[in-house]
């Protein structure tokens, strides 16, 4: 007997012709199948879902509407020591400012930005929406409070030196630079 290439004596069906020409009418039927799919699904809109922003897994809105107490338990512990020993009046103050400022800014605006020298103060979920010029030792940076910056320092988001950029070696980097003529 004559073994055919899938190992069996008998026939596969893989060299007869009805089972070729089946397998390739199968084969036409499925790519219009996917090709009507993909028809129907270009004709209705794709929705965007957009990933819900929690914190430690609760949603802004119930962040929003907690009382201090609970959401001082949702933050770290350095944290949560400011908030038990009491908020200063400097604190409460820029606070006051904050929720002044998004009251008189127009719906669907940005509110007026207030300028503070407190980068120690703590983000809170009342915050969000806010802009808030955050003094750098020599200007005031804005910074516009967004949910993720939730029980960050303000301070954080106001970089206080300009950053290295690093050239090539000056007079006196190094004894290797004596040789560079100065033009």
């Amino acid at each position: 007997k004559k073994r055919t290439l899938c190992g069996s004596a008998r026939s596969c069906g893989t060299n007869d012709r009805v089972g070729a020409s089946a397998a390739a009418s199968f084969a036409t039927r499925k790519q219009e199948t996917k090709a009507d799919a993909s028809i129907e699904m270009a004709d209705a809109p794709k929705k965007r879902t957009f990933k819900r922003f929690t914190y430690r897994g609760v949603e802004i809105e119930k962040l929003l509407d907690m009382g201090t107490d609970e959401l001082v338990e949702l933050f770290p512990a350095r944290a949560r020591r400011r908030f038990q020993r009491g908020l200063k009046r400097k604190s409460l103050a820029l606070i006051k400012k904050l929720r002044i400022a998004k009251k008189q800014a127009p719906h669907g605006e940005r509110p007026d930005a207030v300028r503070t020298h407190l980068r120690n103060m703590i983000i809170v979920p009342e915050m969000i929406g806010s802009v808030v010029g955050v003094y750098n030792g020599k200007t005031f940076n804005q910074v516009e409070i967004k949910p993720e910056m939730i029980g960050h320092y303000l301070g954080e988001f106001s970089i206080t030196y300009k950053p290295v950029g690093h050239g090539r070696p000056g007079i006196g980097a190094s004894t290797s630079s004596r040789f560079i003529p100065l033009k």
